[in-house]
């Protein structure tokens, strides 16, 4: 009884084994043509490894902070990316998201936190939050905020105004990370 015992438990480890041997192939054979892993022989190198000319680049890693920007705990405006990062005291990213830049922006460089105002009119008239003052520019003051309503419209390049908008949760973000005093790098 003891070897037709072992000798049913070989045979299910036999079907175990074969049923993902199985279950393996067909994920294998499900996965798009673009994300299969080509098949080489050892020693011969991939067809990726050199881009032909006039290839995409791969996308930018949006958490990656740019290097140009110094160091330590600082809110990074990156002016061409419309991006803001928010860089703990690792230099690390606790946050980055997308803004509206206004129709002044300050020259790249560092700045700090000058003045912060909970809830005020903006200068183009819309209700704003979490308003974040960090530089002036031709007698405009630049800084970060947030639309009461959410909104982000393109800054009318017609008036001069300084608000950076975000979105209302990057704004509440903006409030807690950047006191007065707090580092601002721009770059370009």
């Amino acid at each position: 009884m003891a070897r037709s015992s072992s000798g049913f438990v070989a045979g299910l480890t036999a079907a175990a084994v074969a049923v993902v041997a199985f279950l393996a192939y067909q994920a294998s054979a499900s996965v798009p043509a673009e994300l299969a892993e080509p098949s080489r022989t050892p020693g011969t190198v991939s067809p990726s490894a050199s881009a032909p000319a006039g290839t995409k680049k791969p996308a930018k890693n949006p958490l990656t902070v740019p290097a140009s920007s110094g160091t330590g705990e600082r809110v990074v405006y990156a002016l061409k990316d419309r991006r803001v990062w928010l860089v703990d005291g690792k230099n690390k990213a606790v946050r980055t998201f997308t803004v509206a830049p206004s129709s002044v922006s300050p020259e790249p460089g560092a700045y700090a936190v000058t003045s912060r105002s909970g809830s005020v009119t903006g200068s183009d008239g819309v209700q704003i939050e979490h308003v974040v003052r960090f530089a002036t520019v031709q007698d405009v003051t630049v800084g970060f905020s947030a639309a009461v309503d959410g909104s982000m419209p393109s800054a009318d390049p017609s008036r001069k105004t300084g608000g950076i908008r975000m979105k209302r949760a990057d704004g509440d973000a903006m409030w807690t990370f950047a006191s007065i005093g707090a580092k601002v790098v721009v770059v370009s």
